[in-house]
């Protein structure tokens, strides 16, 4: 079985070298997996190019000569994946590869189609960050799982692992961040099996480069009434 790992990176030069060791590690006990890793460049400007140049031969690079968005970099990523299985990896330090096994599990051993990493559950270490980000994202997973008849803990989780088959129904629109609620809701109205596992998170604020802003929970509000309803 193929694992097909996309990172979308934008100016990441602090954390990229320490993220792509990682990945390039990791392995996941008990599973035969052959793994291949994506990296899309998305237009950086900081010296992530360099860093990436020095990785070709171990990993696939797709470049964009402009910023597009992290879903933009996914639509990329899945036209160079050759995997059975698809998963996403941010490019900062804020989720640990150390959780693959976890997150792999359910659908290499329990026929899972999609599987969410959540923050909110499990007994993993979480760095405790921004009340109004907690609630925001409380809000926008409820209403995906209203939307989607689905009982989701962290709709917005930046680990998320998909069938490859599942990614291929569907056609991908959104370019920047509303990828996730717009892959969660389309997903759902097919009857993908979803599950989720805890996972441990170590996020950043702002001045160590955290790249979401309020505008785009705005957005993802938006897009769930847009992908919510039955002619999507």
């Amino acid at each position: 079985m193929r694992l097909s790992i996309i990172v979308p990176v934008y100016n990441e030069y602090p954390t990229l070298e320490k993220v792509l060791e990682a990945v390039y590690r990791v392995d996941v006990p008990g599973f035969s997996l052959d793994k291949e890793i994506i990296a899309v460049n998305d237009g950086s400007t900081d010296g992530t190019s360099g860093i990436l140049q020095r990785w070709k031969g171990r990993i696939i690079v797709v470049e964009h000569s402009r910023t597009e968005g992290k879903g933009a970099c996914i639509r990329d990523g899945l036209k160079a994946a050759s995997g059975d299985i698809v998963l996403i990896q941010d490019s900062d330090l804020e989720y640990d590869p150390a959780d693959y096994a976890a997150l792999l599990r359910p659908v290499i051993s329990q026929g899972a189609d999609v599987v969410y990493g959540s923050r909110f559950v499990g007994s993993g270490a979480h760095r405790v960050l921004y009340f109004w980000h907690y609630q925001g994202n409380r809000l926008i997973t409820f209403l995906c799982n209203l939307f989607g008849n689905l009982n989701l803990t962290d709709a917005e989780t930046g680990y998320k692992v998909f069938r490859k088959k599942a990614l291929d129904s569907i056609k991908l629109k959104e370019d920047d961040f509303g990828f996730e609620v717009e892959v969660t809701l389309k997903l759902a109205k097919k009857k993908y099996r979803f599950y989720e596992v805890g996972i441990s998170y170590y996020g950043r604020d702002y001045s160590e480069g955290k790249k979401i802003r309020w505008t785009d929970g705005v957005r993802a509000l938006f897009l769930i009434f847009k992908y919510g309803f039955p002619k999507y």
